[in-house]
């Protein structure tokens, strides 16, 4: 029955749409939580770890730090910091071909501290303006904005979802995660900028252009106060403090102290849904657990990870790359948590894990929810077929996991 339900979900989790019923990816996962407490694979009980030590469904730590990161990135936007950001970037370029490491430094960077969710999110109009404006191919600047936040959401825990997710099973401190990941997230970002420098380089010349970005009005009380939370909430993060309390106790700060943006406001912004669909794939995958599917899955796999430590990282690693578009990363994370303790080496199982479930995003169009934001957010003007999108996706996230994967192999050797 777990099985039975966990395939019904994951129709819906990687994008089928079918006439009936008609689910999307949120509704799926949760009719799915629903159907494994009523075939009874999940007791009401084990929902939420009523009883202390006991095995429990639904990770509210790593819910806590996803609607804490929410609520910063929420504030951030509302003083402009993101638009100001971007156009500040875009004022530093003056060729078409600067302009694309601008955008892709740009929101590389800043998916790094932040869910890249939220940064393309912001950066994707203000890009499209400025293309725009300047008589340029949006597509090579729309791929910068979302490749370039999956490379470099891989440095630290906050920067994408399932990084969260690996954060709240392994424990590991964000200090050493992104002393780590810093590196491969860094050659990663490198390849991704190449690459569409070399596949783009007919359509972007060497000719100086003027930007004219919009004007941005910028509430410089509210950045001053966002941005120093933020601060102190990464120095907590670096200082072992539980990182999902830390990031909503720097939420809690800024919506006592902000002046001019009702609590109401911030909070009704929250991507609820998320939130929602990150707790019904928690009872989902446990669903599947309990019943000992995973475990199975892990024997079926196990072929592919046998042997000394390197071919079992080698295969670990690839088998994430590919799992990770056939079920979507944040499943495949999930369902992948629990073999990472019975590798030989779990520390490296786990920074594989984040490298590969994250850098998947780049292959497919439909692989990163960031891809589909950026695209959906530019429908009106740009379409990019899912094959188009591969063209590109695949050379860059080959050789993108590639090198980041000996980079981190290396580091592990030394260090």
């Amino acid at each position: 029955m777990a099985l039975a339900i966990f395939l019904f979900t994951y129709v819906f989790i990687a994008g089928v749409r079918l006439p009936f019923p008609r689910l999307d990816r949120p509704g799926g996962a949760l009719v799915g939580a629903v159907l494994m407490v009523v075939a009874g694979v999940v007791a009401p009980s084990q929902l939420f770890g009523s009883n202390e030590g006991s095995p429990h469904a639904v990770d509210m730590d790593t819910l806590i730090l996803l609607l804490g990161m929410m609520l910063l990135a929420d504030y951030l936007s509302r003083a402009s910091f993101f638009r100001a950001a971007g156009a500040w970037a875009l004022q530093k370029a003056h060729t078409p071909r600067l302009l694309l490491v601008a955008v892709a430094a740009t929101s590389a960077f800043l998916s790094a501290f932040l869910v890249n969710d939220t940064v393309c999110l912001m950066l994707t109009p203000l890009v499209l303006v400025v293309v725009e404006d300047a008589r340029l191919p949006p597509i090579p600047y729309l791929l910068a904005v979302c490749m370039a936040s999956n490379s470099g959401s891989v440095a630290t825990f906050t920067g994408n979802p399932q990084n969260m997710l690996i954060q709240g099973a392994s424990k590991l401190p964000y200090a050493q995660f992104a002393a780590y990941m810093a590196l491969p997230a860094i050659v990663s970002t490198a390849v991704v900028i190449a690459g569409l420098l070399y596949i783009f380089r007919h359509d972007l010349s060497h000719e100086r252009f003027s930007t004219h970005p919009p004007p941005v009005p910028v509430d410089r009380p509210l950045l001053g106060l966002t941005l120093v939370t933020l601060l102190g909430v990464v120095a907590a993060f670096f200082a072992g403090l539980p990182m999902s309390w830390s990031a909503l106790a720097g939420a809690a700060v800024v919506m006592t102290l902000a002046r001019h943006v009702s609590p109401r406001e911030a909070l009704e912004r929250v991507d609820y849904v998320l939130l929602l669909f990150f707790a019904s794939l928690f009872v989902v995958v446990f669903g599947v657990n309990q019943a000992g599917w995973a475990e199975d899955i892990h024997r079926l796999f196990s072929p592919f990870m046998s042997g000394p430590p390197l071919r079992e990282t080698l295969g670990f690693a690839g088998l994430t790359l590919v799992a990770s578009n056939l079920f979507s990363n944040v499943p495949f994370v999930m369902l992948a948590r629990p073999w990472i303790p019975s590798l030989q080496e779990p520390v490296l199982g786990w920074h594989v894990l984040a490298l590969g479930s994250t850098l998947a995003g780049n292959l497919t169009l439909v692989g990163s929810v960031a891809n589909l934001i950026v695209f959906e957010a530019a429908r009106d003007k740009v379409s990019l077929s899912f094959l188009g999108y591969l063209r590109v996706g695949l050379p860059i996230t080959l050789v993108s996991f590639v090198l980041a994967l000996a980079v981190l192999l290396a580091e592990h050797a030394l260090f």
